[in-house]
């Protein structure tokens, strides 16, 4: 549990919680939540672990359907094969059970095997797979102290990728849930832009008599007031993306993409 004494006694204050002792796992915290069977699992015993087994390797029969939640505080990005070990978790999850996930999502190269975007666990826990995702966060730990949070869309939604650049090292928090028991990836997932909108055939676009107009217009113009203006536009987009790429949370993206919440504007004032 990587937090300080100080703000784990906060945090069981203000959630109106009995006053426990911070532990270096999260077994006692689970319990005091209301928790009756806590298992871990991990591919070696060395801290304890109730379930040892390598998540490169599909599970035996007798763990799936066995758990109400599954939380992965950060491992699967240290896991080689990424779709085995999230179907492991997938197939723990008894029917309306739920799984929480915490992990890397931008600036931590080297930290594991992977960063992971929206896009792949927004297809992973898809009503094809018998999930759905019931909110997706992007989060920022920034030097202040303060915590931006951002709500993610799904790319599939807003029929476009949702990308960003940021200099800050960000997480993504996933709440999703089983809602009905399928047999995991039959359908390999796809990224939506792909599925959705590339390979599907598309009527030509027909341009408005507006926009041909205005073409007319910049044909009839020099080319030097053209180059300028040009010059100008490109330096003054350069000097706002830099400015977003330090100073914003989430950087360089699409506000409709990653909207600030309540929590994160409450948090600042």
């Amino acid at each position: 549990m990587h937090l300080r004494e100080k703000d784990f006694q906060d945090l069981l204050i203000k959630s109106d919680l009995e006053a426990i002792k911070l532990d270096r796992y999260f077994e006692s915290f689970f319990k005091l939540l209301g928790a009756h069977v806590i298992d871990s699992l991990d591919a070696s015993a060395y801290e304890g672990a109730a379930i040892v087994h390598d998540m490169n390797l599909p599970l035996p029969d007798k763990h799936k359907d066995q758990y109400t939640l599954v939380v992965d505080g950060g491992s699967l990005e240290h896991i080689f094969n990424f779709p085995v070990a999230i179907k492991n978790c997938m197939e723990l999850i008894e029917t309306n059970g739920y799984y929480i996930g915490i992990t890397p999502t931008n600036n931590y190269l080297g930290h594991g095997f992977y960063q992971f975007s929206p896009e792949l666990y927004y297809r992973v826990f898809s009503e094809s797979n018998g999930f759905k995702i019931i909110k997706m966060y992007f989060y920022v730990d920034q030097t202040n102290g303060k915590t931006s949070i951002f709500e993610v869309s799904d790319p599939n939604d807003v029929k476009s990728r949702v990308t960003m650049q940021n200099s800050q090292p960000s997480y993504l928090f996933v709440i999703a849930q089983k809602i009905e028991k399928k047999e995991i990836f039959k359908e390999i997932p796809q990224q939506s832009d792909y599925e959705n909108i590339a390979w599907l055939p598309h009527k030509e676009e027909q341009k408005s008599p507006t926009i041909k107009s205005f073409s007319f217009i910049r044909r009839m113009l020099p080319i030097s007031f053209k180059t300028k203006v040009t010059d100008l536009i490109e330096k003054r987009h350069k000097i706002k993306e830099t400015y977003n790429l330090f100073f914003r949370p989430n950087g360089i993206s699409n506000n409709d993409f990653f909207k600030l919440t309540k929590e994160s504007i409450a948090s600042k004032r």
